[in-house]
Parts: structure tokens; sequence; C-alpha cells
């Protein structure tokens, strides 16, 4: 990065966080939550209880970083976090974090991503890499020399912005950059708000919905406006950009955002749409949906095998993500549906008949093996083929939301 990109996040550390918070809550999301990565990454079958090396790569203020370490140090194993970053101020917040969380397996270190084959870090099992590479002169250069330092078997979770959902905000940069961009950065902020203050209705920066950053504190609008340096990506050139590196692109997460029978139910449609590759259909889901600011997708550098769990066998663990299940069975028993936000894209996605009586047994222990034969006990019916078939219904929604993934026991 350039010497206006590290003074930027100097002056204005990002995401804007208070340590105090730490306390209250854990900020988590996508990608690197612990059992989503396993589910992607590692085919459900990585052992935390074992050494795990893990390398955030822009930590910032310490988002990804504190929840990996926080989710290792729960799992009970030898985990280790490596922050990395430019910023001493984006650092200074991310170990006050560290700190009011007790986390002692987390170590931080000031310097470039670009430069990792010097820092002497070693090799990582998995590299948390967002909202950096769009920020590089050469976001290439950033992935290859994340790719030298992952291990063969390892894998990354990449985030880079999306060029249809961010619609309206480089016009809206070039023309502050233009007015005040050899200002003093606090004097480029408040000509900004004076201009976001007054855009006209028809301006499209003004009419995109799903673009909001802006509204919370200073380093959230210098971060989305008056940023010196970044890009956007559509499907297919973050395809190129992981296959040029060498990567295997995994799945962008949710995977149903990049399903176009999400937002098309025409059947003639579905007929043409079934006949895309995988790319195709991901590609042709961004344009229909029209509202992707982020792609959040995991990539392999093991080019062979399937990194991907599969909930095939009566072994497999399903564990939900966020919710309760018993809780969310109940929310769902009425309309057998789940409803789901894209940003500002408000669907509902139909879950099968049993969906309300295997819920409350998805703990994140219990194999389906052991709720197919308990709900078969409740009523004969419920053979493995019947019960399996409902099953894949449900977890096809709720994988697709991001809610459900599968591990086996090591």
């Amino acid at each position: 990065m350039n010497d206006s990109v590290r003074d930027q996040y100097e002056a204005y550390p990002y995401p804007s966080r208070d340590p105090a918070e730490e306390v209250k809550r854990l900020v988590v999301g996508s990608p690197s939550n612990l059992m989503e990565l396993n589910h992607y990454l590692f085919a459900g079958r990585r052992d935390f209880s074992r050494p795990f090396r893990a390398l955030v790569a822009g930590g910032g203020t310490g988002d990804a970083a504190i929840m990996l370490a926080q989710q290792l140090a729960d799992a009970g194993g030898p985990g280790e976090v490596v922050y990395l970053d430019l910023s001493q101020s984006s650092r200074a917040i991310a170990e006050a974090r560290c700190v009011a969380r007790g986390l002692t397996n987390l170590r931080f270190v000031t310097g470039s991503l670009l430069t990792l084959a010097d820092l002497d870090l070693g090799l990582f099992d998995y590299i948390d890499c967002c909202g950096v590479l769009h920020h590089l002169k050469d976001p290439a250069a950033g992935l290859t020399a994340l790719a030298g330092s992952l291990k063969d078997d390892g894998g990354m979770g990449l985030m880079v912005y999306g060029t249809l959902g961010r619609d309206g905000v480089y016009p809206l940069q070039e023309m502050l950059r233009r007015l005040g961009g050899e200002r003093p950065l606090a004097d480029q902020v408040a000509l900004a708000r004076r201009m976001l203050s007054g855009l006209p209705a028809s301006n499209l920066f003004a009419r995109n919905p799903v673009i909001r950053d802006h509204g919370g504190s200073d380093a959230e609008l210098v971060d989305l406006l008056l940023h010196s340096q970044d890009r956007a990506y559509l499907v297919e050139e973050v395809a190129a950009l992981v296959e040029g590196c060498g990567l295997k692109l995994v799945s962008f997460i949710e995977p149903l955002r990049y399903d176009p029978a999400t937002y098309v139910k025409d059947p003639v449609l579905l007929r043409e749409f079934s006949g895309l590759a995988p790319l195709e259909r991901a590609a042709f889901a961004e344009k229909l949906a029209g509202n992707l600011k982020t792609h959040v997708f995991y990539v392999s550098k093991n080019m062979i095998e399937d990194t991907v769990a599969t909930a095939a066998g009566r072994d497999a663990i399903p564990c939900l993500r966020v919710f309760q299940g018993p809780q969310l069975a109940k929310a769902v028993q009425r309309d057998l549906a789940l409803k789901g936000e894209f940003d500002g894209l408000s669907l509902q996605f139909p879950l099968p008949r049993l969906a309300p009586a295997i819920l409350p047994w998805i703990d994140g222990d219990t194999p389906l093996g052991t709720i197919q034969e308990t709900l078969h006990d409740l009523d004969p019916r419920h053979d493995w083929g019947s019960f399996k078939a409902q099953f894949d219904q449900l977890y096809a929604v709720l994988n697709g939301l991001n809610h459900l993934f599968v591990r086996y026991p090591v």
C-alpha cells in the first residue's frame, strides 16, 4: 500500500471499534468463522485440538483476528493467530481488544503483506484477507504473496468489493478528490459530509439502497468515499484473479446469493439457467441481483481434492452457525419458510415438512444417523431415505444462507 493509504488508517482506524465492548459481544462474521472455514476448506474434518496457524493479513482494528483467536481458544487446542497490519493506530485498538478478552494465542506484527516472505512468519493453515487486496496497486501481487505463505493443504477466506453493488461510489469519490484531494484528511471529511447532505435525489449514490457505510463514524466515511486507492470486481474478475495466482475458487458466501434461481422463478428461464456452469450461474446471479457490494469467498491451494464438506452419510454432524436449533424450529413451524435479507432484498425460502422436527436435534454434536433414528422411534415412516431427502432440502436452504455446515468426528 502507498503512504497515503497507511496515513489514512493511522488517522481513521477501520472499522471503528471500542475495546470496552468486548465484555458485551464477540464480533462475528464471514469469512473466518471456525465452523465455516472447516466446512469449506477442510471438508469438515479439521481437528482444532491439534496445532492450527492462522494469519489475518490486514487485521485493521481486529474483528477477524479476535474472532478466530477466541474460537480457537474455545476449541481448546494450541492454535495461533498472527495479526498483520501497517497501521499502528489500528493495531493498538486490536491489542486492547485482545487484552480485554484475555487472549494469549494472538501475536501482533506490524508490516505489509507484500513483504511476507521477508517477515519470517512461517507457513499458515489458513489466511484471512478481507478488504485489503482491492486497495493494492497490484492485487495479484498481494494474493501471490499470501499464497506463498500458505501450506499446501491450506486455504484462505477473502473479501473484495463488488462492482454492481457499489453503483455511485466511484463518481462520488472522483468528485470529492477533485474538490478537496490536496487538503488535510479532516477537511476532506467535512467537505464530504456537506456534499452528502445536498446530493440530488437522482444521484446514483443517493439512489443506491445498499451503501450505507458512511452513516457511521468518520472512519467508515473515509474508507468508503475518501480512499486514495480501491477497485471493485465482478464475479468473473474474482475468478480470474484467483486462478491467475494458482489457487482454486471454492465457494462464494452466501451461496444462495450466487444462484439465479434465488431471484427468478420462471420455469422456462430456470431450465436455461440449469445449463450454465457454476461460475456462469454465479455471474448471472450477480447481474440479476445487482446489489452485491462485496464478494466474500474461500479459495484453496489444493487444486485436486474437493475441500467442501457434504452431508453424505450417517456420521455427518450438522452445525448451526448462529441459531439454536429449538428456537429456529419454533420460528419456522407455522410458515415452513425462512426469510433471507440480501441487502434490501427480502426473500422467503420454503422449507421441507420435516424441518421443525429435525432442527431441535441440530446441536453441533449429534450426527445425522442419530437424528434419523430418534425421529424413526417417534414415527416409523422416517426411514433413512425419506429423512435424508427432507434433510437435504433443509440443508440446501440453510447452507445457502450460510447458517448450516457439516463436520465429521475427528
